[in-house]
């Protein structure tokens, strides 16, 4: 049966009703979309608009890893305190090695190199003095408003005379610092501190020595058999301390060997809890020879050390963004020639100095584990009875780097 003509007409007009509405429907959709387009085409093609979203996002992924650091930092030692736990587990050690430290160190180099406003100077550099100990007056230019930064302000220089160099003794001490630890390496592990040890080899490296090959590593290092044996001194620099290391003794460096390992804390707290933590360390030891054969000067990088500078190596560059697996020989020559009291390097922020050398049997330390020495305070000498620190105020005066 063929349907009445009104009713067709009717829901033609229907048909084209709805039409219309969906129409205008998807106009006014259309309306409202093309501001977002319009807007979004705008901003990617706004060159500036796209750097300065770029920037911001590229600071917050900057500091994002700090807050996670101290977030992690802060629940670790409420574990320790609360576990009464003396020495790492290896997944401990695992766990913290895997914490962004080389990123969170990388941006307080970036911090600490800002050049700060001069009237910021004063302030800053007052406060860090008063929270680390720093004695102002010890400064060869004590007007705060001179460091443009704080990494400036780290490496200052000294006075003349402020330090004086032992000249009684054969080996003195190479920075301000901490005593960490002393003594006679009887074997190929090194007491980091009582009760833990590293590898002798991991810390220095391959030998490349012509020695027997069953020669234990110890052995093959020795220059002389003639009553000699290998001993150590560590020495830790606090973010207080006189941040410029300088040469113990008469010594020439023949090798250069860069380690770009971790960059975990050598707070002397960590040191006692992570085994083996200075060779899981970035460092550059520079290997060669003094008066009585084999000698080695090591300067550990940390935590939220920037950078490690050394005067006499342009070609050192710590901090790198990747660390390596593996180690990288320079070969420095038979051309340096340094004395006690010489400069060396500088820390961009507090750190470790490692000294391993060989010295005749009767050698005696004269400090003691925990002490605070100076740089150019005796460490020690040869002789059938321990050493008493003379310093000649007399003696050289300590040169400096400007």
């Amino acid at each position: 049966m063929i349907a009445p003509i009104s009713l067709i007409r009717t829901r033609v007009v229907h048909y084209q009703n709805w039409k219309l509405i969906a129409s205008e429907a998807l106009l006014a959709q259309k309306r409202n979309v093309q501001p977002q387009v319009h807007f979004y085409r705008q901003v990617s093609t706004d060159k500036k608009v796209v750097l300065g979203w770029t920037e911001w996002r590229g600071i917050f992924n900057l500091f994002l890893p700090v807050g996670l650091c101290l977030v992690a930092v802060m629940q670790w030692r409420h574990y320790r305190k609360s576990s009464g736990e003396t020495i790492a587990k290896p997944w401990e050690v695992d766990c913290y090695c895997k914490l962004p430290l080389r990123t969170l160190s990388r941006c307080w180099g970036w911090i600490a190199d800002t050049q700060l406003p001069v009237f910021l100077r004063s302030p800053v550099y007052t406060l860090y003095s008063n929270t680390f100990g720093v004695n102002i007056s010890e400064a060869l230019n004590e007007d705060l408003t001179s460091y443009p930064s704080l990494a400036d302000f780290f490496v200052r220089a000294l006075k003349d005379g402020v330090r004086t160099i032992d000249k009684e003794s054969c080996m003195v001490s190479p920075c301000d610092g901490t005593v960490l630890h002393f003594g006679l390496i009887p074997n190929d592990k090194v007491e980091q501190v009582k009760g833990i040890t590293y590898s002798l080899k991991e810390f220095l490296g391959e030998n490349q020595s012509t020695k027997p090959k069953n020669a234990d590593y110890k052995t093959s290092l020795l220059k002389n058999y003639n009553g000699t044996t290998l001993y150590q001194c560590v020495i830790y620099l606090a973010p207080g301390d006189y941040h410029r290391f300088h040469s113990p003794t008469e010594w020439t460096p023949n090798t250069r060997r860069h380690f770009s390992g971790d960059l975990l804390s050598v707070n002397p707290s960590i040191v006692k809890w992570v085994p083996g933590l200075f060779c899981l360390n970035e460092r550059a030891v520079y290997l060669g020879e003094w008066k009585h054969g084999f000698f080695s000067y090591t300067a550990v990088g940390a935590t939220n050390v920037g950078t490690v500078k050394v005067y006499f190596d342009k070609q050192l560059h710590t901090n790198i963004k990747r660390k390596t697996m593996q180690f990288k020989d320079i070969c420095l020559g038979n051309s340096i020639n340094l004395k006690r009291g010489d400069p060396v390097g500088e820390f961009r922020m507090g750190s470790t100095i490692v000294l391993i050398f060989e010295a005749p049997s009767n050698f005696n330390f004269s400090v003691n584990a925990g002490q605070h020495v100076k740089m150019g305070q005796s460490l020690g000498c040869s002789g059938k009875r321990k050493y008493v620190d003379s310093v000649d105020k007399s003696s050289t005066k300590v040169k400096e780097v400007k």
